[in-house]
């Protein structure tokens, strides 16, 4: 498959063939209509792709023809033109840094932006490992791949939004490569295996070290609040010119895959699967420390033992445990003092960090976000069991995410949440899920807070349908009150780049939904071809007037 698009400017000289890239770094596929090279062209992949494209109008290189067909950029939502756009970025692969901490297939990449850039994207995302960035050891940075993606960024006029990223990469929904925590850390955790999450049985978690650790020096010398606000400070002092120009928006990873949470639903080794209800993370000594405290601030020290008793394992349903069942323990005294306590840790946890991160990048003009997982499954339930044992007490009678509103909105942080593209009749029955209810629920815990939302999809979706539900909710209806749709979205980041993306069919669906975004949510196609002088549209050769296709392989 291969994706055509008409630009007045290649994206490629056709008289460098030193552009064209190598088999191992591509991806995807992008064909030039209207262009008749003077000279074969010459694709080296896998598959060894040697086609040259011909149609009944292409013109001579070189020439300016009335016919040849523009695309046209979109204006950016700094530019004030459309106050109601949302813009849209794409997040970038995990290995976009390497091991050895350069870029990985640079010249892929540039391809890569360029088309991003004539579909009218606003930017990308990338994720700046702490696995990577510090592994040579304590206060030793490495940000040459960083420095060198966003030189690239800024010379193709896009925007980049950067995750400190303090977990652990791999295993779990999406992980395609493996970035453990630094090594140095990985030597602390083996001495004093507490230092990370722990479940009842004993199971030690390395993804995200324990926030029960937060205030304690266990890393050298250092708390892991000052590890993390150190290399946010180090992060700020090497990319201090390009903060709030480049660098719109620095999010803070603040637990497992980035997001505010406990890693209550670990892939890895199959001990969760979709829809169980995971299991507290509670069992570490300092958390368990920190639950005896409260037990005996509360009254009643055998509440501080031990996470509930009857609260099940990683995949059973709520109705098979004594703890989330319809009327069982979470709605109890006993069950409402645990729940507030683990949430409660959680909320510490992320207002210990982002009032760090403000401190340090405040009057640097990029923006600050946290990320805040999209647990839908369950949430039909009066319990919310799979949303309880990851650290938001949201429950039947409790609201659990206008506390992390509030919270964000402290520091003035940007809620970003996923699951943006699912629909409630996509999901399993058994499940009771709903993600629609869930991202309702949130849209009005931001609006209520004053914050801004951002959103993001869960899974890769490449389909119209999941396109049309972001739409539909990036707007907000109007309307006052808790009755009211809540906020819209401030911007939309798009999981992921990847050789899928570009596919003709899922590039062209990419496209509409950008101009859509830009166009404040309306959902509309694109032309085939530009007889308007639009904004944008993507033209497809029609196949009966192609004798040959040319496909030179791009990401």
């Amino acid at each position: 498959m291969t994706l055509t698009l008409r630009s007045s400017t290649s994206f490629i000289n056709l008289k460098d063939t030193k552009s064209f890239k190598t088999a191992d770094e591509v991806v995807g596929s992008i064909c030039y209509a209207q262009i008749k090279p003077t000279f074969s062209l010459v694709a080296k992949s896998s598959v060894q792709a040697s086609h040259v494209l011909e149609h009944h109008s292409l013109i001579k290189v070189g020439s300016l023809a009335e016919k040849w067909e523009k695309l046209h950029p979109l204006s950016g939502p700094h530019d004030g033109s459309n106050s109601s756009k949302v813009p849209v970025f794409v997040m970038l692969p995990l290995d976009t840094v390497t091991h050895g901490g350069n870029l990985n297939k640079p010249r892929a990449m540039n391809a890569s932006l360029m088309a991003l850039k004539s579909a009218g994207v606003e930017g990308v995302m990338v994720d700046a490992w702490w696995g990577l960035v510090e592994k040579d050891g304590p206060l030793r940075y490495n940000w040459e791949g960083y420095a060198e993606l966003v030189q690239m960024v800024k010379h193709h006029g896009l925007k980049i939004q950067v995750v400190m990223s303090f977990h652990q990469c791999g295993g779990n929904v999406g992980d395609s490569c493996s970035i453990p925590l630094p090594p140095w850390v990985l030597e602390e955790i083996s001495k004093n295996p507490d230092l990370v999450y722990t479940d009842r049985s004993g199971r030690r978690n390395p993804e995200y070290i324990s926030l029960g650790c937060d205030s304690m020096a266990v890393l050298r010398g250092r708390t892991p609040i000052q590890v993390y606000t150190d290399f946010m400070r180090s992060f700020r002092n090497r990319f201090s010119d390009d903060l709030g120009e480049v660098i719109v928006e620095v999010q803070v990873g603040m637990g497992p895959c980035g997001e505010l949470r406990y890693p209550a639903y670990p892939e890895s080794n199959g001990t969760w699967r979709f829809p169980g209800i995971g299991e507290f993370q509670c069992y570490d000594k300092y958390m368990r420390a920190s639950l005896k405290a409260s037990a005996q601030e509360a009254g009643n020290q055998d509440w501080g033992q031990g996470g509930p008793h009857d609260s099940g394992q990683y995949n059973q349903f709520p109705d098979d445990t004594g703890f989330f069942r319809r009327e069982g323990t979470w709605n109890t005294e006993y069950g409402r003092f645990f729940l507030e306590w683990y949430s409660s840790k959680l909320l510490q946890h992320g207002n210990s960090l982002l009032a760090a991160a403000e401190g340090i990048f405040k009057g640097t003009g990029a923006k600050l976000s946290g990320k805040v997982a999209g647990i839908h499954w369950h949430y039909k339930t009066r319990s919310h069991a799979a949303e309880l044992t990851a650290g938001y007490y949201n429950t039947r009678h409790h609201d659990g995410y206008q506390p992390i509103a509030q919270m964000f909105s402290k520091h003035g942080v940007v809620f970003n949440f996923t699951c943006m593209e699912m629909r409630d009749g996509e999901q399993p029955e058994n499940a009771n899920c709903s993600p629609e209810g869930l991202v309702q629920q949130v849209k009005i815990a931001t609006k209520a807070a004053g914050i801004e939302l951002a959103g993001e999809n869960a899974l890769e979706r490449y389909d119209a349908a999941a396109y049309r539900q972001v739409l539909a909710t990036s707007t907000s209806a109007s309307g006052s009150g808790t009755s009211a749709s809540g906020s819209g979205l401030s911007a939309f980041t798009y999981l992921r780049l990847n050789k899928r993306l570009f596919e003709e069919e899922n590039w062209r669906h990419m496209v509409e939904f950008v101009r859509n975004m830009s166009e404040g949510g309306k959902n509309r196609e694109l032309a085939e071809s530009d007889t308007q002088g639009s904004d944008l549209y993507i033209g497809f050769v029609n196949e009966k007037n192609i004798e040959k296709t040319k496909e030179i392989l791009l990401v």
